[in-house]
């Protein structure tokens, strides 16, 4: 069994994370339980920002919200010093009851509204990445009627596409993120918006992907981008002050994948643009990247009690647990796959092969297909580990079912961030129906 951060197995062949054990977390608060490795995130933060440090290159790492979202999640990346990339308003809000430094807030996303503008300008939040001409056009009339001054960068399509160990060089075309560089688009966007006298135009920014696990793509799109960047000093006198090479940065969810440091990311990225910018007489920008599920995905484990069995003889034998669809979509959504243990029985023998099935009224509510256990009973705790991204964001109230709370837990002590919804959260938005005309039997 591969373990992940701090997590440990005693002498009973019990699971500890942050120094606690997974049943002492569960006697606690109650399953479906989401925990988050506190250490690991701080440990994955220091590892982007020290090798920014070690180069000598000006660096933001920006926290890629999106993975997951609340409070205590937005005061930890700001305890260790990152920057914010949010995507809506209810993560920017999000940020602002977190008190996070302004300045350093990122606001992305493809389809921005007049209110979240406006929201972020009163915020007077540190960039907006500029996604589409709309967008462009709304903000330039925007600030101009506010008389404010807004930095920028430009999100740009490099033709880079990079999933896994794969990567595309002119994948990226048909995309609904972004100025594509091929067609002109990020060009005509770079010289409409330097001409507003409310734009500060801080440089570009790309994505090229996500679960990436080589640094090849990141190369090919910080080229691109560079030698975009070039051109443009020369015809336009634009000098970019900051690239944005993005996230995708991949973990482990199974023995199948293969991850890196970060380290390595960041090392071949300033190796591709100090060579670049020495060669062509270019002042290295600022370099922002912005991690998100490389820095919470595998510090998260969500725990579940184990309910009911069904077995098929010859088939297959079912294990259902207290959770599923609602608390972690990523299966039935897009097949992604998991690894798991009983929390509680770390030391028994494997003695058969199940598949975890969720208790959501779908029969493609399944959590794990064909794992080896040792041999399980109702009570028991089931771990599944690298839930901390996208768990959480996409939970949701299918067949009316409470989301679970989130737990931090750091050298033998855990805390409640999240509360658990309750009965009365799921239909607190509810109002009661009205008969809005009069009607007659036949």
């Amino acid at each position: 069994m591969h373990l992940y951060g701090t997590q440990q197995v005693n002498d009973n062949g019990q699971l500890l994370i942050g120094g606690v054990k997974a049943t002492e977390l569960v006697a606690s608060y109650g399953t479906p339980l989401y925990v988050y490795d506190v250490a690991l995130v701080r440990e994955r933060a220091r590892g982007f920002l020290n090798t920014f440090q070690h180069h000598g290159v000006r660096a933001q790492v920006a926290y890629a919200s999106k993975a997951f979202s609340s409070v205590a999640m937005f005061q930890l990346v700001e305890e260790e010093g990152l920057s914010l990339d949010v995507v809506s308003g209810g993560e920017l809000y999000t940020a602002v009851v977190a008190d996070f430094p302004r300045e350093r807030i990122h606001f992305h996303g493809n389809n921005k509204s007049t209110e979240e503008l406006m929201f972020a300008l009163n915020e007077r939040i540190g960039c907006f990445v500029v996604d589409n001409f709309h967008e462009l056009d709304r903000l330039e009339q925007l600030t101009r009627e506010r008389n404010q001054t807004i930095s920028i960068l430009l999100r740009v399509t490099p033709g880079v596409e990079a999933h896994t160990h794969d990567y595309i060089l002119t994948g990226q075309e048909d995309s609904k993120f972004g100025f594509d560089l091929k067609n002109g688009q990020a060009e005509e966007a770079l010289s409409r918006a330097l001409q507003v006298p409310t734009f500060e135009v801080l440089g570009i920014h790309s994505h090229i992907g996500s679960q990436i696990f080589e640094t090849t793509g990141f190369s090919v799109a910080a080229h691109t981008l560079l030698k975009a960047l070039y051109e443009w000093r020369e015809t336009y006198g634009f000098q970019a002050r900051v690239l944005n090479l993005g996230g995708g940065f991949g973990i482990r969810y199974t023995k199948e994948d293969e991850p890196i440091p970060p380290a390595e990311y960041v090392n071949e990225m300033v190796e591709v643009i100090k060579s670049f910018c020495g060669s062509h007489s270019m002042q290295i920008p600022e370099v922002w990247i912005e991690p998100g599920r490389s820095l919470v995905g595998d510090a998260g484990t969500t725990l579940y009690t184990i309910g009911s069995q069904k077995d098929i003889p010859n088939v297959r034998r079912y294990i259902a647990v207290d959770g599923g669809m609602s608390d972690n979509l990523r299966p039935a959504l897009y097949d992604a796959r998991y690894e798991a243990c009983v929390a509680n029985k770390l030391h028994d023998q494997t003695e058969q092969t199940v598949s975890i099935a969720g208790k959501c009224c779908e029969s493609g509510d399944m959590l794990i297909w064909d794992i080896p256990l040792p041999k399980v009973e109702a009570g028991d705790v089931l771990a599944v580990f690298c839930t901390g991204a996208y768990g959480y964001s996409m939970a949701n109230n299918y067949n009316r079912i409470p989301r679970p709370p989130v737990i931090f837990v750091e050298n033998g002590h855990h805390q409640l961030v999240v509360k658990r919804e309750v009965y009365e959260d799921l239909v607190r938005q509810d109002q009661p129906y009205v008969q809005m005309t009069t009607h007659t039997g036949k």
